[in-house]
């Protein structure tokens, strides 16, 4: 007696000769034994189409897997970017549905952006989320979405039960998954903004899943769509199952310990990134902890929150030099000094280490380190701190002790060599090149950059050869070979953008600022010093956004524009005397002196060169020194009053009137030395021409 038809064998009869298409909707409950029936179906029916949604693929003959991404989020807070984004279009539209007369409006679309960033622009929470906006408002919904599971219940009347509440369809998800697949599903949620396949094997092993085990495991829960995957390979979860899988995690008695993985992973990647920061690898390692820079955040929130005070210490001194590469001063002063402060047992030379950082990060954020000489001493063989502490001497030259600076230099040259550190060594000669050329001494600046140029060559690091070529880049405006300067002001440019080095930027922006200055091309020297002074601001880079400012008054003074030039000129003068950093002071009081003399104003410029002369003297900065008694003598020609230069000349002459009566030439009686002017110039160049660099005096040079 034959069998009955099965339903599939009926259905595959209806349809062997049809030409349609067919829909299966949720199939991941039921996966078997839908990929069976579809499988069946497509192989008996040539002309059938078959659409299934499903969480997974049914890996079936012939499938074309399509991924259903949520919806665009807004990048920022911009009209452009909230019109094109289709999360906010959605929430916007069932918001306005569920509360007439609502809106998008620039008053409340930081809010309505906020929303949907944090709901990953999941088109379900965003329809649930908008129904809230009737009784909540958008600013109080937004500020409620860390509790939202308790949030988001109000689904529509009729749907299925998982579209009823948030929770309901993560739920639904959870417990299609297999043990193996829920432990490593909830130990993802501990990283932030997603993880390599590393971190997740770090975090997600365990007794009860093997290392082995974890990278087929994350393949399918890729599969169920319950962890997105980025070009990079970064593993990640919307924040909604992020949410779930922490409650997950509490429930299992898994939190801290998986968090103390998590820290320990990310800890070990910073110490391993560290010297690769200064070497041939560089561009890479720093992308990679750029990327991982919210992931390494709350590492340390471990550390401090489990007072490991020395794991925090560790931390925080191997991202020290990438938080000065990239401009994060702000970023890193905090991290330091939360660091630095936990009263946890450490080595001394941990603490010393942090210390130093946090020292030269405050420095560089223009404000005065609470930490003492004493808190940096440890182990001269100790390379980690030899470099912070090198890394605070450079800071000390541009805000404040300049004495204190030069000793740090040395004893950080001195300590480079004797641990045959190539790279501390390129570093150390390179700043103490500041020095050098505070005192004219251009041969040793010379040679000193260019070993510091071939040693950063042979390490690799193109931080360090633009910086070397930064301070040829000054020889050779001090030369008069601006073209020379602009190459290598460019090229630093190119390297720093390149490489993300955005707090370099300022600088090579202000050597190109500067050489057009100098050529007299003005109009084209303001763009490059006013993008400096923006971008400087954005860091919180306070030396370079004063320079800047000092170099945009100069710029105005050769333009004549005198009241422009006097406000730019008097900030940064105001600011260099905050920050101590004494070249700065003397070079602009030489500036503000000349915009006196172009305005008539003789007892100002007097005063301001003769300051200018005295502080450069006390310097040792014989170039400032002879701008300033160029300045005294353009002074003395505005009133009618020459004055005498001779040679051991060891101060600046008296104002007008003033001093000791003494036998003197007539007022316009020829001198040996030609005019009166010329006699003070006279003086200047003698005193310039100490240098080993033809053409060392460029009148009138820029802060």
């Amino acid at each position: 007696m034959p069998q009955p038809a099965s339903p599939a064998d009926r259905l595959v009869e209806v349809l062997r000769t049809k030409r349609m298409l067919l829909v299966f909707d949720n199939c991941e409950h039921v996966i078997e034994a839908a990929a069976e029936l579809i499988d069946l179906l497509v192989r008996s029916a040539p002309d059938l189409y078959v659409l299934p949604t499903s969480q997974e693929p049914l890996r079936v003959t012939g499938e074309r897997v399509y991924y259903v991404a949520p919806l665009g989020v807004p990048g920022a807070v911009s009209d452009t970017d909230l019109a094109r984004s289709s999360a906010v279009e959605l929430f916007v539209t069932r918001a306005a549905a569920a509360s007439p007369g609502f809106a998008l409006e620039s008053g409340n679309a930081a809010a309505v952006a906020s929303i949907c960033r944090r709901l990953d622009g999941i088109p379900l929470a965003l329809e649930l989320a908008a129904t809230q906006v009737r009784g909540m408002g958008v600013y109080e919904l937004a500020r409620a979405l860390d509790d939202r599971f308790h949030l988001l219940t109000a689904g529509r009347r009729g749907a299925p039960e998982r579209h009823q509440t948030l929770r309901a369809t993560v739920d639904w998800s959870w417990e299609l998954l297999s043990d193996a697949e829920r432990a490593v599903l909830r130990r993802l949620a501990v990283h932030v903004n997603g993880c390599t396949l590393a971190g997740a094997e770090a975090t997600c092993a365990g007794d009860d899943v093997e290392p082995a085990a974890v990278v087929e495991l994350l393949a399918r829960l890729v599969d169920r769509s319950l962890v997105t995957v980025t070009d990079g390979r970064r593993y990640r979860l919307l924040a909604p199952v992020t949410a779930y899988c922490v409650e997950q995690l509490h429930a299992a008695g898994e939190f801290d310990e998986v968090r103390r993985r998590h820290g320990r992973y990310y800890l070990a990647l910073a110490e391993e990134a560290e010297p690769h920061l200064r070497g041939h690898e560089q561009r890479h390692w720093l992308r990679r902890l750029d990327t991982e820079n919210a992931n390494l955040r709350a590492a340390l929130e471990t550390f401090l929150n489990a007072d490991k005070a020395a794991e925090a210490l560790r931390l925080v001194t191997a991202l020290g030099w990438h938080w000065v590469l990239r401009g994060r001063l702000r970023e890193g002063g905090w991290a330091l000094a939360a660091a630095h402060a936990h009263p946890g047992p450490a080595p001394q030379g941990l603490r010393a280490e942090a210390a130093a950082w946090y020292s030269g990060i405050r420095l560089m954020l223009g404000e005065r380190p609470a930490v003492g000489d004493d808190e940096i001493r440890g182990n001269n063989a100790d390379a980690g701190l030899a470099r912070a502490r090198w890394f605070r001497g450079a800071a000390l030259y541009s805000f404040g002790d300049l004495a204190a600076s030069e000793k740090e230099v040395h004893r950080a040259l001195a300590t480079f060599r004797s641990l045959g550190d190539r790279w501390g060594i390129a570093a150390a000669l390179w700043t103490r090149g500041f020095f050098s050329l505070l005192r004219g001494d251009f041969a040793t600046l010379r040679r000193d950059c260019e070993q510091s140029d071939e040693l950063f060559r042979e390490v690799g690091d193109r931080w360090g050869q633009m910086q070397a070529t930064g301070s040829l880049a000054e020889l050779a405006e001090l030369a008069g070979d601006y073209a020379q300067a602009e190459r290598w002001h460019r090229d630093g440019l190119r390297t720093a953008e390149d490489l993300g080095l955005w707090a370099d930027v300022p600088a090579k922006l202000v050597g190109l600022g500067r050489v057009a200055m100098f050529t007299g091309d003005y109009s084209r020297a303001r763009k490059p010093l006013e993008r400096a002074e923006r971008l400087a601001a954005e860091q919180s880079n306070r030396y370079w956004e004063i320079v800047a400012d000092a170099n945009l008054g100069s710029c105005a003074r050769r333009e004549g524009d005198l009241g422009t030039a006097e406000t730019h000129l008097r900030n940064a003068l105001k600011s260099y005397q905050q920050i101590r950093h004494e070249p700065g002071v003397v070079n602009t009081l030489a500036e503000l002196g000349f915009v006196a003399e172009q305005r008539g104003d003789a007892a100002e410029a007097l005063a301001c060169h003769i300051a200018g002369f005295e502080r450069a003297s006390e310097l040792g900065n014989q170039r400032s020194a002879a701008l300033a008694l160029e300045g005294l003598a353009g002074a003395q020609v505005v009133v009618g009053r020459p004055v005498r230069a001779r040679r051991g000349y060891s101060g600046p002459p008296p104002p007008c009137g003033k001093g000791p009566k003494r036998r003197r030439r007539r007022r316009n009686a020829p001198t040996s030395s030609g005019s009166p002017r010329r006699c003070v110039i006279s003086s200047a160049r003698r005193r310039s021409r100490r240098s080993s660099m033809p053409g060392a005096l460029s009148s009138r040079r820029s802060t």
